[in-house]
């Protein structure tokens, strides 16, 4: 009797523990939580399959992972454990403290205005990273957790920035092209491009409109752009008495607006993947949007008010011979011959004495231009071979044809029936190619041509030539450091979600003629927080383009109202993404265009910001509001550049710029 007892006890033990164990649910918490924003937390179903929607503290949580530890997203607008209906909560840790989200603003204005107002910009990049470190550290362990802020800027942030595979490509592309630029300024190269250049531009405003046109060539990446065309115009405008400060104006606003437009380039990729986002949600139950994402992109471009009138503002500045502002002052100063601003840049004013011709030697440009040449075309090839290897995977993966180059082209339709002429195809080659692959490629070729051509010529024995481009390493290291910190702090952002902070701050139901209007200013304000244009396209473009269609659906038009709408807030996520990163002196390009150009950062950032903000205030009152409205696009266009032109002729004042200039031919 009592052995039959012990089995049935020992069967209800097993059967009561195997429905615990059906009805258990472990919970990992996120180590902090941020009010209003969806916190990822992790299951651990100990039996059985979870059903792929919880009912979590009352509300509907789809499961995002169906492996074993499964992923919900919870909103906690305080610290306190979540009940999921018909299963017992096992927590491995406590639940998340709660931060106000207003905080994560603090990070990038501090770092930023304490750019502009003490003119630092490392010390100010690194409060602020230590802010937003200390900030998570005091939620989390209390007093002390500052000081595990402090120690979070090296071992977190600093780490996380250079564990990035495309951050380390620019990084050693930028390296590169220091050593590059190094030796053929001492074969004589860089020296013969201004001696073959000089007599077509012979004064300051012929050198800004050569910089110009060559930033504008070089349109298939905006880091390309940057690099290539301040390091090649340096010498040329500093000879014309042009201030480093309005070459890197014309390098940073000839590089992002160009690449973002143009039809082929490294931008398109990213864009036309944001952009799909957006039309998936739109289409999440039926196809209501059934365009092409190309076609969008393409449609678009009729309202890319701010990249397009920043081309012309330039160029009207530089024909003109005017400035206004801070830029007055610098070009003022560059025509009485500091082409740098000494008080603050008494570093850069030796940046370059190691690098002078060697002496004696013949001043070759082929020197230069075929090592920049490499580049350009090197980058050019690159992305075709890339472009072509991950499309041919794609389809490969689709059982479709890709043995050869010919194939895939003929194929790319299978992909997307929109992708069906010329120009589409050659979008999404370069789209979908490697750009950081195709930079690293052509910047070593070029370097090892630039070696080359050095020793061939006997310029420089073997030794000499290796010192030199160590030496152009060595040069980059400065700006390179405030490329990481800006990185790093762009860490602090997301980790702290700035951008969701600032989308809650400008949410709420708006007429349908302010959606594009306020897309704009609200991506100048996320990329001038964040510093980054690309991680700007990413966050808005999903979140604005699914509430512009439903406010225009809401108001009850049409389809092609509402498609002129939505293209107006297409162009106005990427135009005012482009506007905040000008703006911004935590911006990866605003850094690289300081460094190519050799102009201390906060100068090229505080003389840039009131060219940037007069174009965009433009933008946004002569274009992007009024086509919203219904007005001609063109006739907005139109009345863009005459308004630019008013300000140019009233508020400018006239830069004397009669240098005279002398070509040293040897």
């Amino acid at each position: 009797m009592l052995k039959r007892l012990g089995w049935l006890y020992l069967v209800l033990i097993g059967f009561s523990t195997h429905l615990s164990s059906q009805d258990t649910l472990t919970i990992k918490y996120p180590a902090v939580a941020f009010s209003g924003v969806p916190s990822q937390v992790e299951l651990l179903n100990s039996s059985s399959e979870l059903p792929e929607v919880l009912i979590v503290d009352g509300e509907e949580v789809i499961i995002e992972s169906t492996e074993e530890n499964m992923i919900i997203r919870v909103t906690f607008q305080r610290s306190q454990p979540i009940s999921v209906s018909g299963y017992h909560i096992v927590a491995q840790n406590p639940p998340p403290p709660v931060i106000p989200l207003w905080m994560s603003i603090l990070p990038p204005l501090i770092a930023i205005a304490m750019a502009l107002i003490l003119g630092e910009v490392v010390f100010s990049l690194l409060s602020g990273i230590f802010l937003g470190g200390a900030i998570i550290g005091f939620y989390t362990d209390g007093l002390m957790g500052i000081i595990y802020g402090f120690f979070r800027i090296i071992d977190t942030y600093i780490l996380a920035a250079m564990n990035d595979s495309g951050h380390l490509s620019v990084i050693i592309f930028s390296t590169l092209i220091g050593g590059i630029v190094a030796v053929i300024s001492r074969n004589g190269g860089m020296q013969g491009i201004v001696n073959a250049i000089t007599p077509y531009a012979n004064d300051a405003r012929s050198g800004q409109l050569a910089t110009w046109f060559l930033g504008i060539a070089i349109f298939f990446d905006d880091y390309a752009n940057t690099l290539v065309v301040g390091n090649t115009m340096r010498a040329i405008t500093d000879k014309m008495r042009v201030s480093r400060e309005k070459l890197a104006y014309i390098v940073d606003s000839t590089a992002a607006p160009v690449s973002a437009i143009a039809f082929v380039t490294t931008w398109i990729g990213a864009e036309l993947g944001y952009i799909s986002k957006g039309l998936e949600t739109i289409n999440k139950n039926s196809e209501i949007i059934g365009e092409g994402v190309y076609s969008i992109f393409l449609n678009s471009l009729a309202y890319s008010f701010y990249p397009i009138l920043t081309l012309f503002f330039i160029f009207y500045l530089v024909y003109r011979k005017k400035e206004f502002g801070s830029m007055l002052v610098a070009e003022r100063r560059a025509r009485g011959g500091d082409v740098i601003n000494q008080e603050v840049n008494t570093g850069d004013l030796t940046e370059m004495e190691d690098m002078a011709p060697v002496k004696g030697i013949e001043y070759r440009a082929y020197n230069a231009v075929i090592p920049v040449a490499i580049i350009v075309f090197g980058t050019s090839f690159g992305l075709i071979v890339t472009g072509f290897s991950s499309l041919g995977a794609e389809l490969i993966g689709m059982n479709v044809e890709a043995s050869s180059m010919r194939q895939i082209w003929s194929n790319m339709s299978t992909l997307d029936p929109a992708i069906d002429s010329f120009t589409t195809k050659l979008g999404t080659l370069i789209g979908a190619a490697d750009s950081y692959i195709s930079l690293l490629w052509s910047s070593l070729a070029a370097l090892v041509v630039a070696i080359i051509l050095t020793l061939s010529q006997n310029i420089m024995g073997l030794r000499e030539t290796v010192d030199t481009t160590v030496s152009g390493f060595k040069t980059m290291v400065a700006a390179l450091l405030i490329l990481i910190l800006a990185w790093a702090l762009a860490a602090v952002v997301s980790d702290m979600h700035t951008a969701a902070f600032l989308t809650e701050l400008m949410d709420g139901r708006v007429p349908y003629w302010l959606i594009p209007g306020l897309t704009f200013v609200l991506s100048g304000f996320v990329a001038f927080a964040t510093g980054s244009s690309w991680s700007t396209m990413a966050i808005v473009y999903p979140l604005i383009l699914p509430a512009a269609w439903a406010v225009c659906i809401g108001e009850g038009f049409a389809y092609d109202p509402s498609m002129s709408i939505f293209y107006n807030t297409v162009s106005a996520v990427l135009a005012g993404a482009v506007l905040g990163d000008h703006c911004s002196p935590i911006s990866d390009t605003t850094v690289l265009s300081s460094l190519a150009s050799g102009c201390n950062h906060i100068d090229h950032v505080r003389t840039q910001i009131p060219y940037a903000l007069t174009v965009g205030g433009v933008a946004l009152v002569i274009g992007t509001i009024p086509t919203a409205l219904g007005f001609s696009s063109i006739l907005s266009f139109i009345l863009g550049m005459g308004l630019l032109i008013l300000i140019i002729e009233f508020v400018g004042k006239s830069v004397n710029d009669d240098v005279a200039t002398t070509s040293n031919k040897h």
